[in-house]
């Protein structure tokens, strides 16, 4: 009656054994490291600037415990764990200057960090800690309300220039103004206004024309709107580019794990953990961008020196890891013009990046592009005095609003440089109405208190359980313990950011856990006194108080998703948190609890009491 099959003694094991190698990382603190990322968005972070980071320490006879490259899209970096302080402020000294050859325009930065000091068969087996938030780490945190109807207006301006190229490319000629979100035609003439509402709406799409009607005035008019979906398009796209930008722009402070992340429909948190220049912070966050293109000059050398002087029309820029290239100084269009970038495959399948240019751009780049065939054409990104060649590509054809770059080495390749394009400045400008900073001391002092909460909670929890329960008691610790680890090692796994309302939830979800004890222990006891065999009463205990187990702790789930689909940032972490620790609670309370029962009581055939109290 009360014996488990041998496969869920083995799941027991194996969840125990799973818990403890996903949580131990948590319990070995951390030892010095460097972080090397790249301090510009055109530099990219692979296995050549490994070896050579490798490379610059051993010249130096200086010894890593480990070295990893991270390739995810946000997180991109070379982080490097030292034996102590003083190797860590060696090897920033050593990789900035082996890194760098131009030490007031770097490539890379070089910041010191802390890092897991967890063996390295755990970081084999994809083990890692939780990462800590602001309040337990200190750190700078904002946030940021994004203006999305700059956005829109953008969008209706770049469209009504479009709008007026394409009449006059069918001669018509009718004066277009744009109102609020609304682009207004008015003439005398009924028939042009048909005319032009045709061509309009076959060409414009993403707009509604409605019209045409007379005005109190007896001319006639024909507005047109963006379709509710693609304003909403629009806007999203707005806060995806400026999370993108300022992603890009965040790698330059050498922040582990910076947190960039919508909140609400129009605004963003930016969470730096570990600095404390609040004033750097802001100026890197702020800083404008543009995009230029330009006539790569083939007259003269691409190197020149002092037998080539640089033309007075040129400029010398550098592309990729420094080559050189020499541009002219015209400006064939820029960021501005560009309203969309994506990347693709030709008719070869080939990657390629697809570029969509405003009408205005679009004349000068087919004027350019038609006396230029078989010449080069770069695009360059200045920000913050510095500028960066992203692509040089040769004109093959006569170019217009709508042409392509080929040449990526890889998909991967045509998506960076499709976002850059898309997002080398911010889609709608932002303003910052909150800030704070949070110290080191601050955050060690909260990780301290929350520990003991939990520790002196779980300790109060564990005395009265076994106290109060006997042997029962020292089960239903055992599986709340198991409740903790697992709950600890599923965070983990998922590489949560751990807060205050997150160490406040794990203390609430040991107290809901050990209620599930209480219920069955309460059960087992009711139907001893009621007469029934102990071996029935521990059966009919579990199998009576699994329904109100459930239907509590399914409510109680519901509750929690409602908090993290509509709370702000601190409430979701209390959500996911009080989440998983309910589905923890109820594998340990139910499952394994009943399987320590199970394995102690279940052999024994005769069995006269229950040490339940």
């Amino acid at each position: 009656m009360n014996r488990y099959p041998l496969w869920k003694y083995a799941v027991m094991a194996a969840a125990l054994f799973w818990g403890l190698i996903y949580t131990l990382p948590n319990l070995f603190g951390t030892t010095p490291a460097v972080q090397i990322s790249a301090s510009r968005a055109t530099v990219q972070m692979d296995s050549a600037v490994l070896q050579q980071a490798e490379a610059a320490l051993a010249a130096a006879h200086l010894t890593a415990d480990t070295i990893n490259l991270d390739t995810t899209p946000m997180h991109q970096g070379i982080r490097i764990r030292l034996r102590d302080t003083d190797a860590q402020l060696r090897a920033k000294e050593i990789l900035t200057t082996a890194l760098n050859r131009d030490a007031a325009n770097p490539d890379y930065t070089v910041a010191l960090s802390l890092q897991s000091a967890q063996p390295k068969i755990l970081d084999a087996l994809g083990a890692h800690p939780m990462y800590l938030g602001l309040d337990l780490r200190g750190g700078v945190h904002f946030l940021l309300h994004v203006n999305k109807e700059s956005a829109l207006d953008k969008k209706l301006d770049a469209t009504l220039t479009d709008a007026r190229a394409w009449l006059r490319d069918h001669a018509i000629r009718l004066a277009i103004r744009r109102t609020a979100h609304t682009l207004v035609i008015r003439t005398d003439n009924e028939k042009t206004v048909h005319t032009a509402q045709a061509l309009l709406a076959r060409q414009f799409n993403e707009l509604q024309w409605q019209g045409p009607v007379r005005t109190g005035d007896g001319r006639f008019q024909i507005t047109g709107t963006l379709l509710p979906v693609v304003a909403q398009a629009v806007q999203q796209q707005a806060i995806q580019q400026n999370m993108t930008t300022l992603h890009n722009r965040i790698n330059e402070l050498g922040v582990a794990e910076p947190v960039v992340a919508q909140q609400g429909s129009n605004r963003i948190v930016v969470e730096l953990p570990g600095v404390q220049d609040t004033a750097k912070a802001k100026e890197i966050i702020g800083r404008t961008a543009t995009l230029q293109a330009r006539l790569v000059d083939m007259d003269i050398p691409r190197f020149p020196g002092a037998q080539n002087p640089i033309p007075p029309g040129d400029e010398l820029f550098t592309e990729g890891h420094g080559a050189p290239v020499l541009l002219k100084k015209q400006v064939i269009f820029t960021g501005e013009h560009i309203h969309n970038a994506t990347a693709g495959f030709d008719e070869n399948q080939n990657p390629v990046v697809k570029i969509q240019l405003g009408s205005a751009g679009g004349r000068a780049l087919k004027q350019v592009s038609r006396e230029n065939i078989g010449k080069l054409m770069a695009i360059v990104l200045f920000e913050k005095d510095k500028a960066d060649v992203l692509t040089v590509a040769t004109i093959q054809s006569e170019l217009d609003t709508h042409f392509q770059i080929t040449g990526s080495a890889s998909t991967q390749a045509a998506n960076d440089l499709a976002l850059l394009l898309r997002a080398g400045s911010l889609a709608a400008p932002m303003e910052i109405i909150e800030e704070r900073t949070i110290g080191p001391s601050l955050g060690a002092d909260n990780i301290q208190k929350g520990i003991n909460s939990v520790k002196y909670g779980l300790t109060a929890v564990a005395i009265f359980m076994v106290l109060y329960y006997q042997l029962f008691g020292v089960f239903s610790v055992i599986a709340l313990s198991l409740n903790l680890l697992l709950l600890v090692a599923i965070l983990s796994m998922l590489q949560a950011t751990l807060t205050l309302p997150g160490i406040a939830a794990i203390a609430l979800a040991l107290g809901m856990a050990i209620d599930a004890n209480v219920l069955i222990n309460e059960r087992i006891r009711e139907e001893r006194y009621l007469g029934a065999p102990p071996h029935t009463a521990i059966s009919q205990g579990f199998s009576h108080a699994w329904h109100t187990i459930l239907d509590s702790n399914v409510t109680t789930f519901i509750a929690g998703l409602a908090l993290l689909a509509l709370g702000p940032g601190p409430i979701r972490g209390f959500a996911v948190v009080h989440c998983v620790g309910i589905v923890t609670s109820i594998f340990s309370a139910v499952f394994f609890a009943r399987g320590l029962v199970n394995l102690w009581y279940g052999r024994q055939r005769k069995l006269a009491r229950l040490a339940i109290g």
